[in-house]
Parts: structure tokens; sequence; C-alpha cells
């Protein structure tokens, strides 16, 4: 059974907005799925309807075997949620901060997984800091701790690397591996992809309330991500010889180079053919590469393509 059931969920606000559009998704334990999606495109409803901030106009959320409505403190004692905003109250110490969020969930005081938790963020040494003394990023983590200190077995990461320099973002990644390791689902939204890219099991693409496709990473990049041949030339061309029409190639590099976009699945990829092309059009050769289709790639495609369908 997956640790995260959802079920044709709707959300429509007053005024008739529907921010969430007959999604349904499965999410198992333990996996790390990327939630991608442009501003707006109901990613943060999303999270906030299975973690009971919102409630669902239609449709059914099971986390851990618990409806989200039916059985909602149990469901939501599974569930560490780090939000956007930051939203901390300013004169606390970091440590009263973590303790008090764990005793929100009715759970033992133990000072020693508040020390555990602490540390693997690197907020062990500010323990006794008032929120307002640190930085934009401490702060995160901060969040990030107040999340963990109950112990879920499901965490929402809503942006969570939003304004954090690129070491505090790579200490964070290690402490979600290690999370990972011990069988936390990890559910993330993120602008940044190739986060997505590096981290995620599964990565799913969300666009105008709709879920646009959930994939395992590397089947997504085999199913959808093309390469392209680039071929340096000596001497720069204005415009592609007639002799190559029949090879979809495009210039780039103010000439110099030809690109050639091709499936490399595909049991003939033309390559061979505008290899020997070449020399009869006339044109030198500098050098070769291939570049894969990157994920962001694979997104943007994903999207434009969704707004033209509607369009």
């Amino acid at each position: 059974m997956a640790m995260v059931e959802i079920r044709d969920v709707r959300k429509v606000y007053e005024g008739g907005f529907e921010a969430l559009k007959g999604v349904s998704l499965d999410i198992e334990e333990g996996e790390i799925l990327a939630l991608l999606g442009p501003n707006g495109a109901g990613k943060t409803t999303l999270i906030s309807a299975i973690c009971g901030i919102t409630l669902p106009t239609d449709g059914t959320i099971v986390v851990g075997g618990n409806d989200v409505i039916d059985n909602y403190r149990e469901a939501r004692n599974l569930i560490g949620l780090v939000p956007q905003e930051i939203n901390l109250e300013p004169f606390e110490k970091v440590i009263n901060t973590v303790r008090f969020s764990r005793g929100l969930f009715g759970k033992p005081r133990n000072d020693a997984f508040i020390e555990q938790v602490l540390r693997k963020l690197s907020l062990w040494e500010k323990r006794d800091a008032k929120v307002m003394e640190l930085s934009g990023g401490m702060k995160r983590r901060v969040l990030i701790a107040k999340a963990l200190s109950h112990e879920p077995r499901v965490l929402f990461l809503d942006e969570p690397t939003a304004g954090v320099d690129v070491e505090l973002r790579r200490d964070m990644w290690e402490t979600v591996e290690e999370l990972k390791r011990d069988g936390v689902t990890i559910i993330l939204t993120t602008h940044y992809i190739e986060e997505a890219e590096a981290i995620a099991d599964r990565i799913g693409v969300i666009n105008s309330g709709e879920i646009l496709l959930v994939e395992g990473k590397e089947a997504l990049m085999a199913q959808m991500g093309q390469k392209e041949l680039r071929v340096e030339l000596t001497d720069p061309l204005d415009a592609i010889p007639d002799s190559l029409s029949q090879f979809d190639l495009t210039l780039d590099d103010d000439g110099r180079t030809l690109v050639y976009t091709f499936d490399a699945k595909a049991d003939r990829t033309g390559i061979g053919r505008l290899m020997a092309a070449l020399p009869d059009a006339g044109l030198k050769v500098c050098d070769v590469n291939t570049v894969q289709s990157s994920l962001e790639d694979i997104f943007v495609g994903l999207v434009h393509g969704q707004g033209e369908d509607a369009a």
C-alpha cells in the first residue's frame, strides 16, 4: 500500500477558481518525489490538502492508511511540513521552538532526539540563540527541525531551499538522503530543477491544477529526453546548404555549429547519413559531441505543450 494515496482531489475556491482538477497520485513509502510546476500550478494547494490545512472540495486523501478528514489526528501525526514562509517566534530560543513543536503533537519530551535533529541541521551551536538573531538560511533550518521534531514518517518540503546559500542547500539534501535511508517518505516542491534531477526517485509535473505526469526520473529522461548532435564546423555558415535539407538541422554559435536532434532509442538515428553528407556539402568538421536533454528541457516542453493545448 502506498504511504500517501490521493484520489480525484479537487479544490474550488469561493468565486469559482479551480486550484486542483481531479488530482490522483500514489506516493510510495521511503521514496523522494519531486513535484515541479510554475507559480500557481497547484503545488502548495495540494500539499495543504494532504496536511489538512485546506479541505478539498471533492476526492479522498489517505496517509498511512488514515483518511486526512475522517482520521485527521492520526494522519497529521505522520506528517512533517516545512512551509515556504518563515513564520517563527522571533524572541524564542531555537531549542525551545523545536521542543514546543514536538509537544504540540503530544510526544513526550526527548532532549536526546532534539539534540540529534539540531546537530543534523548544524543548529546545535545556535540552540540558545533567539530566532531573530539567525540568518534567513538558518531560520529555514529551524523550520525543518520543527517539522522533524515529532518523528514524522512523511515529510513535505515546500520550496525548502528558497533563499538558502549553496552550502546550506547541500547540507539540507544530505539530511534528506539520510531521512530517506531511515524510511521517511519525502515530497518536495522546488524551482531548482537540478536538485530534483539529482536526488528525486520520481518526478511529478503539475500545471494549472493537473498532474501532467509522474514518472521515475531515469525512465522520464529515457522516454522523453532527446539528444543533440552538435557538429562544430571549421568555417562558419550563413545558411544550411540545400543538400542537407532532408535533415532537421539548425545553426548555432553564429553559424559555427550544426545542431541535429535525434531519438537516442531509435533503431536508425540518421547520424551516419548526416556525417556522410557533410563532406559532399563542402563542409569541414572540426569537432563533434552529443548533449542529453535536461529535465528542465522536458519540464518546459510539457508545460508549454499544455498551454498550447489549452489555447
